[in-house]
């Protein structure tokens, strides 16, 4: 059954009108559909016009199945999708606003070795509907509408690789940062992959204005490719020139995220060798002590030799800071807790 979320106002406008409705019509539904209402909490459209779209078309493709809250105020969110998978989220409060970690995927083939995402490999693809859902529903768990939202920011690092389902996430970019919907400036977006160059390139030339976010946790492909096997298809030169192409058709300051593992990455010789890399470009490297995966023999770095290799980073002119840790004891990392439910049986 197709999902209402997936049109655009334009598309459900035919779709309208297509039905024997009045245009005005469209209105009133994409309002309610962007507030998150199913059919039974729509007052102002006729019952009848209601009736033959639920025939035909979900209205809310997900719902909040469970809800966790961190000492921090993070809320980790576990959604369960109408075909019964379930996907997660984490909504993070910060001074400027509330930032929204959504999924892409039900699962991942990605296969990172640090990440949770991945251990039950691929399900299936969300769809541009399904991840605007998460955005509509953790909205309206606060309080907010469309026109009233209490979400500022978006980033695209739940479970999945993002550039793995394009056409979808794409879609959705497009989607939320529509001036008709809940118009989330597509600044306020970040992007996180772990390096599809071929999608890279198409990434920009889409027009658009999103931060990509490079998940690249070693400086040479030799440590890289035991913890990241995309890398045994795209080398890291490979990577940092489709990322250097991205900035120059794009303009947008790139963001390249490092993952500290104990003695894997974090020595200052991997720091030095960073910095060759990076050097003279406009990015930014965020270094993030792992959050260990209980399935997986990786160690955290210690958050001292965390702020020693960001020290030495600095040192030679690369900018980087060593990301607040948030939502550790509702185990905040991704694909953690959905690991945790399957596992259990809960679903």
């Amino acid at each position: 059954m197709d999902n209402l979320l997936d049109y655009s106002y334009e598309e459900l406008e035919n779709l309208v009108v297509q039905m024997g409705e009045k245009k005005f019509r469209t209105t009133q539904l994409y309002t309610a559909l962007q507030n998150y209402k199913n059919e039974t909490e729509i007052t102002n459209l006729p019952k009848s016009f209601l009736q033959n779209l639920r025939q035909k078309y979900e209205f809310c493709p997900l719902q909040i199945y469970q809800k966790y809250e961190s000492r921090d105020g993070t809320i980790k969110y576990i959604y369960k999708l109408n075909d019964g998978n379930i996907i997660e989220g984490v909504l993070m409060s910060y001074k400027y606003g509330n930032t929204i970690c959504v999924s892409t995927q039900v699962g991942c083939r990605m296969g990172c070795k640090f990440c949770a995402s991945t251990l039950g490999g691929l399900v299936r693809n969300l769809s541009a509907g399904e991840i605007l859902a998460q955005v509509l529903c953790v909205n309206k768990d606060l309080g907010g509408l469309y026109n009233d939202r209490k979400i500022t920011n978006i980033v695209l690092m739940g479970s999945g690789e993002p550039l793995d389902n394009y056409d979808n996430v794409v879609k959705f970019l497009r989607l939320v940062s529509s001036e008709k919907g809940i118009n989330i400036s597509q600044r306020n977006i970040s992007l996180s992959t772990c390096g599809l160059v071929d999608k890279i390139d198409l990434l920009a030339q889409e027009d658009l204005q999103i931060t990509l976010t490079i998940s690249l946790h070693a400086p040479n492909d030799y440590i890289r490719k035991p913890t990241m096997p995309i890398a045994n298809k795209y080398s890291i030169k490979e990577l940092i020139s489709a990322t250097k192409r991205y900035f120059n058709k794009t303009k947008r300051r790139v963001v390249f995220e490092y993952t500290l593992i104990n003695n894997v990455n974090d020595t200052f010789e991997c720091a030095d060798e960073l910095s060759n890399l990076l050097k003279g470009m406009s990015c930014h490297v965020n270094l993030i002590p792992l959050n260990e995966v209980k399935e997986r023999d990786l160690k955290a770095t210690t958050r001292k030799r965390a702020y020693a290799f960001m020290d030495r980073l600095n040192s030679k002119n690369i900018s980087a800071t060593v990301r607040r840790t948030m939502g550790e004891d509702i185990e905040g990392a991704c694909g953690q807790l959905r690991a945790k439910i399957l596992k259990e049986n809960k679903v």
